[in-house]
């Protein structure tokens, strides 16, 4: 614990001592992390460099909840298995992201983020990274200059781009893109080792990636890459409008664990919900989400279409998933939607409302067909372009679930309240 402590009381002197040059730093073809990231997804493509020499970015983001939240089930009170967790109205476990951005030459950028705290993990670790090339003129002077003025190569260990709702959803303490506090009721998300090639052009978006699909690395075998690619169009076709359609598929022939719907290390943002009364937190970091049960096969098709029209914004999900674990012969399938709608206004629209409708369907390893539905409504406001707060009700339901679950005819709601900081 006294190594932790120290650990973390060093990266915070090194986070607050790139404050005073944080708006100084201006990197290429990077997403802002404040206000003017919001409805970023892939990261801008930009022939125009602003490299001069090597220089670091320090940043971050924190975030902090009150929960009122109460939930129930059908389930057996009296058995210890199926007793529901204690929850009353409190906050929830401050959390902490470190970014780090560097440029290392004209059109190569390195960025790395660690988390100082969250629900999962009780020490600081790395969430993950990557190095993004957008010229090779470090090979020589415009090599492959007219492929590279619309070609991006993201090379790391870090999120994966399988669809657009990982661009806004929360990312441990970075929260400023996602409308609401909480993620996606099926969240794809995983930190794997990837080479992604991203080819942009007059509004034209293609992706092709691939990876080991693993989140822990080790040199062990039994597995085969998983591949995954991305077609979309994004143009802003006047003042008023922007329109955007991208379709996803990801495939994992074979690993030895796969954790591509249960991968955020960070946690859920429904502390305790639907968990067991003898919950810890760390062990028990998934409250609200749905875990589909895919560890060794998956193939997963995911479409979003977004428009904003002025102030009215409109983002949606259909997902198609099938998979199956190691003790299965055949797939399983599984689908997933979602659907926002928003207002924003106000000055520079730091002002927001809207609803968010999710559901998922599918089954499960015991063979029990389930549904799961949640509504959030809900708004924000910006109080600076890197301060925000923002409120949502939260009301989900379960249903099919067998008796012994407890999650048997279960529900949660209540109201959620979240203050962020990103920079």
């Amino acid at each position: 614990m006294k190594l932790n402590i120290l650990k973390t009381t060093a990266l915070a002197a090194i986070f607050f001592s790139g404050l005073g040059h944080a708006q100084e730093q201006k990197f290429d073809n990077f997403s802002p992390r404040d206000q003017h990231g919001v409805n970023q997804f892939e990261s801008p493509k930009d022939s125009v460099t602003t490299f001069e020499k090597l220089k670091v970015r320090v940043g971050g983001a924190f975030a902090l909840q009150f929960q009122g939240v109460k939930h129930e089930s059908g389930a057996d009170q009296n058995n210890p298995a199926t007793k529901l967790y204690n929850i009353g109205n409190n906050f929830n476990l401050p959390t902490a992201n470190l970014d780090i951005d560097v440029a290392l030459y004209d059109g190569v950028n390195l960025h790395l983020r660690t988390f100082l705290s969250s629900r999962h993990h009780n020490e600081t670790y790395v969430k993950g990274g990557y190095l993004q090339i957008d010229k090779l003129d470090f090979i020589k002077k415009d090599f492959l200059g007219d492929f590279m003025k619309y070609a991006t190569i993201k090379v790391g260990q870090d999120e994966i781009n399988y669809g657009d709702a990982h661009f806004r959803r929360s990312d441990n303490a970075y929260t400023i893109r996602n409308p609401f506090v909480g993620n996606y009721l099926m969240d794809a998300y995983a930190t794997m080792v990837f080479a992604e090639v991203y080819y942009q052009r007059n509004g034209f978006l293609g992706m092709a990636g691939v990876t080991n699909g693993r989140l822990n690395q080790n040199a062990t075998g039994g597995t085969s890459p998983s591949v995954y690619a991305k077609i979309g169009y994004d143009k802003q076709v006047n003042n008023d409008l922007r329109v955007r359609l991208t379709g996803s598929v990801y495939n994992a022939a074979q690993t030895q664990r796969l954790d591509f719907y249960d991968g955020d290390r960070a946690g859920s943002r429904y502390y305790y919900v639907m968990e067991n009364a003898a919950a810890t937190s760390s062990a028990n970091f998934r409250s609200g989400q749905v875990i589909p049960d895919f560890k060794n096969k998956v193939t997963s098709v995911m479409i979003n279409p977004f428009v904003k029209y002025q102030g009215l914004e409109f983002f949606g999900i259909f997902e198609n998933a099938s998979g199956r674990n190691f003790t299965e012969v055949d797939r399983r399938t599984w689908n997933q939607y979602g659907a926002e709608l928003l207002y924003r206004f106000g000055n520079n629209e730091n002002l927001y409302v809207g609803g968010r409708y999710n559901m998922v369907k599918g089954e499960m390893a015991d063979k029990s067909n389930v549904e799961v539905k949640r509504y959030n409504v809900g708004g924000g406001w910006f109080m600076t372009k890197n301060i925000m707060a923002k409120a949502e009700y939260v009301n989900q339901k379960y249903d099919g679930y067998s008796p012994a679950n407890i999650l048997y005819d279960g529900k949660f709601n209540g109201v959620v309240l979240e203050a962020a900081i990103s920079f």
